[in-house]
């Protein structure tokens, strides 16, 4: 595809950008628990806009640190120190020509008391949010002129460490958001109840920045254009705070959408179709004439050209995108979309966020690593790698072996490569994980990895290749519990109904319900069966991201699917499933014409041993090592290449 629109040079106030490609701001937790930048976060950076993006905008950053804590080790610019860890960053990003904005946070009452030290969050009033559920503090008149200062200040140390601007973040139901909508702004002083009052603390903090930063300093806000919850913010209203926000000042209005309690809309799950809300943005864009910035959940840039020569937007987002393909920009601009890693929508990123680590990705094992990870030892001098299993943790550490300068030849019985993932696409709305697996064979082919397809690994084959070792990718096999009826013929697997294999027939009670479990079980309803998801732990989706979770939950509720947590698979009978009640100890048969099993895998233990025997050097890389995910394939098999010693 040609982009005429997506390369062109473009202007937001007063920067000039190379192209219309911006990285959204996401919080990372790369940085120090003092707020200082480190080398982490700068190669994390640098390596978005070594790839080719025109513009980034740093993740959440503190102003207030006491009471302002989104993340626990969070970048700040709330102290004069900071300017020089902010500079080498700011360095290490226009290297490239790519300009770069902090984006200046507070989470008002969307953090908890944890992160401050044991204090009571604030916000604008004392109303819960429902997903933290803890009651804030409503901030006194003075705080709010403090914090006024306090974003003013930030500003003023971004621009002391060179960025080019910075962004107020308003969206998605943080402080300077809580304050704009009637949702959560109850005051009744100046900074309350009337459009005006709401909009009041924005304008203090636009125009003190311009006043204190000058006209070559660019302010960008960062608006909901849909808080998508009842008395929030809705696009009409958005359209008249941007209009207000433009007249004092804002040099470009970046549309996004949600609050916490209203999560699946900000972060989407990758069953939401590319652009679904564009509309946010094109409302906003035909009532401004400063640029609209819009992320609209795209992850390919066609979808981003589509869009920008519809004029929904001036400038197009990437976030998840360019976490899972650092040169999304740059292989887009070279013709080579087609070898783009594209996100899976899968949201392990944030999960990861949630749990208190670093940032990463299912897809790019280097997201978040990129320094320890920058310098692969170059030792490879052509020898030869085995690599049995051309599944995603397979094809990873092929690519990193050839990178190294190893000769790796993959084994794959299947007449293609993908491994799981040609399962895993296979379920609805899983057009984003096929494009995934047809970039990761493309980079393969590209990199012109050795792969020997519909061919058994067997020890006297890849002994025939005198290999300097062995990485085994062979995954698992599907766990078929030890219990009565298990071998009747409307017993199958997931994977066999999903591959088109087997064919359920009738009503389907799906055992497990991970995340395999729940899309088989809503393809098939989507097929018009009745289905139940039948799981033995008390709650469904253990280990799935709350918004991935409830995605898959509210349309198997609308297909009226029977989700019966908290019980266990003890027999088959020729009326359907035998379950015990886990809480009662109670069993009774659940009427169903196929038993379809989704209990996970496990580790091919018989293949692992027999090379294990067979060689001196192997590795384990995936589910052939420990079950898991497609994070735990990509990033053990990049590991273990990256670690391989010959």
């Amino acid at each position: 595809m040609t982009f005429k629109k997506l390369f062109t040079q473009g202007k937001i106030g007063p920067m000039k950008l190379k192209n219309r490609i911006f990285m959204t701001a996401m919080g990372v937790n790369l940085a120090e628990a003092n707020g200082d930048v480190n080398d982490d976060l700068i190669a994390y950076y640098e390596a978005r806009a070594k790839g080719g993006t025109g513009l980034i905008i740093t993740e959440i950053t503190q102003v207030d640190p006491v009471y302002g804590v989104g993340l626990p080790n969070q970048m700040g610019a709330y102290d004069l120190r900071h300017i020089a860890k902010i500079g080498r960053l700011v360095d290490a990003v226009h290297k490239y020509d790519t300009k770069i904005l902090v984006q200046l946070h507070h989470p008002g009452r969307e953090t908890t008391g944890s992160l401050i030290g044991g204090r009571q969050i604030v916000a604008p009033s004392a109303v819960m949010c429902k997903v933290t559920k803890e009651m804030p503090r409503a901030l006194t008149t003075e705080e709010c002129e403090g914090l006024v200062k306090a974003f003013i200040k930030g500003a003023v140390i971004s621009q002391k460490a060179g960025a080019d601007g910075v962004e107020l973040h308003a969206a998605h139901g943080y402080l300077l958001d809580q304050f704009l909508s009637p949702y959560t702004n109850q005051r009744t002083d100046k900074y309350g109840g009337s459009f005006d009052n709401r909009l009041r603390i924005m304008k203090e903090m636009i125009t003190g920045i311009k006043a204190m930063c000058g006209p070559e300093f660019a302010i960008t806000v960062r608006l909901s254009g849909d808080e998508f919850v009842e008395g929030g913010l809705h696009l009409e209203d958005s359209v008249k705070i941007a209009r207000v926000l433009e007249s004092i000042g804002a040099d470009a209005i970046n549309v996004s959408c949600g609050i916490y309690e209203s999560a699946i809309t900000i972060i989407e799950p990758g069953t939401y179709p590319q652009g679904w809300k564009k509309h946010l943005a094109q409302g906003i864009k035909g009532a401004v004439k400063i640029p609209v910035m819009a992320c609209c959940n795209m992850k390919e840039p066609e979808i981003a050209e589509e869009l920008l020569a519809a004029g929904v937007m001036d400038f197009a987002g990437f976030g998840r995108a360019q976490l899972a393909d650092p040169e999304f920009a740059d292989k887009a601009k070279n013709g080579r979309s087609d070898e783009i890693i594209k996100c899976i929508g899968c949201i392990e990123c944030f999960a990861t966020i949630a749990a208190g680590r670093h940032i990463a990705c299912a897809v790019n094992p280097v997201t978040g690593r990129e320094r320890e990870l920058e310098n692969p030892a170059m030792d490879g001098q052509g020898q030869r790698v085995a690599v049995i299993g051309g599944g995603p943790g397979g094809i990873q550490a092929a690519l990193v072996l050839k990178k190294r300068g190893f000769h790796p030849v993959i084994f794959e019985e299947a007449p293609e490569l993908g491994g799981t993932l040609n399962t895993a696409d296979k379920p609805i709305l899983k057009e984003k994980v096929n494009a995934f697996k047809r970039g990761l064979i493309r980079q393969a082919e590209r990199a012109g990895i050795e792969v020997r397809l519909n061919t058994r690994a067997t020890v006297e084959a890849v002994k025939a290749l005198e290999p300097a070792g062995v990485l085994l990718a062979v995954g698992g096999s599907p766990i078929l519990p030890a219990i009565p009826g298990i071998d009747r013929a409307d017993v199958m697997t997931a994977e066999s109904v999903l591959k088109g294999q087997k064919t359920p027939i009738g009503s389907v009670a799906v055992i497990g319900g991970g995340l395999v479990g729940l899309e088989t079980a809503e393809t098939l309803a989507d097929l018009g069966h009745q289905v139940a998801v039948v799981e033995m732990l008390r709650e469904l989706g253990a280990g799935i991201y709350k918004t991935v979770l409830y995605d898959h939950v509210s349309r198997l509720k609308k297909h009226g699917a029977d989700l019966l947590p908290g019980h266990k698979l003890t027999a088959v009978n020729d009326e359907g499933a035998v379950l015990m009640n886990m809480a009662a100890g109670s069993t009774f048969t659940y009427k169903a014409d196929t038993i379809v099993l989704a209990l996970g895998v496990a580790p091919n233990a018989d293949i692992v041993a027999e090379f294990e025997a067979a060689f001196d050097n192997v590795g384990l890389i995936g589910d052939c090592r420990k079950a898991g995910k497609i994070m735990d394939a990509t990033k053990s098999g990049y590991d273990k290449a990256f670690a391989f010693r010959a």
